[in-house]
């Protein structure tokens, strides 16, 4: 019976054949498995497909099936297929060190099994395992062990980053956000060994209360005290008319971690009767950069509507208005002007009743830690 060779070949030598050559054949077949352990090639895949060669009973580069480790080289123009023969059963650490902005595929030469594919801009190692048990389905599997970091858009631990008292660098002078998901907090700890909580950039509350408006000459609103009873909370409020639309203004140097967007807001506000119709609020901003004349127009208001609780004294919140655009282009370390109002002249501001504004929560967005 004559000698047959193995997938990655390997010459299987028959009984009695070979006479006076085994030693030599047998050394080649070590050879052999020596680089199936962990012989290393490179080969140029220039073409589309290129299939990797098997040299029955040979050893050396010319064999590439029968390398544990293999860099693709040389440059393609297109999209490129690599295979290998159906009787290839093993498993390679591959690296695509091809250039050109393609994608590398490595599969059977036949049937229609899963294989590997490496994206345009991957140039990464992969450890793939090739069990061409299946003539029709044959498959090549990425193990997903050496997978590149930066190619995971959502690394994971399964438990707690140990840096083993080292610290965590970026390279190349990037930030490094440590960004809680949900209710968690970003924390930092000092040499001293202390824990303190790190502000991260993202939305931020300001209150404004009503004791922090100024009323202006024309059509003001009313500062009031409400006594609620003696020795309980009283209600420091501005009362907003229900026939004659009424203004109050606030102004604030809004924090330079702002990232000079828009901004929303949500009135707090306590009902004088017990009249559940629409109430209609409205807030206003315009900014002043240094030597700007205050005498300018105020922005285009974002109104939201809040229909009455039902019971004088309570307090109660609208809901947060949309997205406002502050007049006057705004800048770091301006002067911004706020007015709020109450749009009575609209026929769907229903409320019967004095609206008695506690003061809002002004909501904008930073694109900073802080005001450094």
């Amino acid at each position: 019976m004559a000698s047959s060779y193995t997938g990655l070949g390997v010459q299987l030598m028959a009984t009695g054949e070979k006479a006076g050559t085994w030693g030599t054949l047998t050394n080649t077949n070590w050879n052999i498995m020596e680089q199936i352990s962990g012989g290393y090639v490179e080969i140029a895949i220039t073409s589309t497909p290129t299939t990797l060669a098997v040299s029955d009973g040979t050893a050396g580069d010319s064999n590439q099936v029968a390398h544990r480790i293999i860099k693709f080289t040389g440059s393609i123009g297109e999209n490129t297929v690599v295979t290998i023969p159906l009787d290839v059963q093993t498993f390679y650490i591959i690296t695509n060190g091809s250039s050109g902005g393609y994608t590398v595929q490595f599969k059977y030469v036949s049937g229609s099994g899963s294989s590997v594919t490496w994206g345009a801009t991957d140039k990464g190692t992969k450890i793939i395992y090739a069990a061409g048990d299946d003539a029709t389905n044959p498959n090549i599997v990425d193990t997903g062990f050496l997978s590149n970091i930066v190619d995971d858009t959502s690394p994971q631990l399964g438990g707690d980053l140990d840096v083993n008292s080292n610290d965590l660098v970026s390279t190349s002078n990037g930030n490094i956000d440590i960004v809680p998901n949900g209710t968690g907090v970003a924390r930092a700890k000092d040499g001293g060994g202390t824990t303190a909580a790190l502000k991260i950039a993202g939305t931020e509350t300001m209150w404004i209360p009503a004791t922090a408006f100024y009323l202006p000459t024309t059509n003001p609103a009313d500062a009031a005290s409400v006594e609620t009873t003696a020795t309980q909370p009283e209600l420091k409020v501005l009362d907003f008319d229900a026939s004659t639309a009424q203004y109050a203004q606030f102004a604030i140097a809004m924090p330079k971690s702002w990232n000079l967007g828009t901004v929303t807001y949500q009135v707090f506000w306590s009902p004088s009767t017990t009249n559940t119709g629409n109430c209609i609020f409205g807030l206003q901003g315009v900014s002043c950069s240094e030597g700007d004349t205050a005498d300018v127009a105020f922005g285009t208001a974002q109104e939201v509507t809040d229909a009455g609780i039902g019971t004088v004294e309570d307090v109660q919140m609208t809901s947060a208005s949309s997205a406002m655009t502050i007049a006057g282009s705004p800048a770091d370390d301006d002067q911004t002007f706020f007015q709020l109002y109450r749009d009575a002249a609209d026929g769907s501001d229903t409320f019967t009743g004095e609206a008695r504004v506690l003061g809002i929560k002004l909501f904008y967005t930073t694109d900073a830690a802080n005001d450094a």
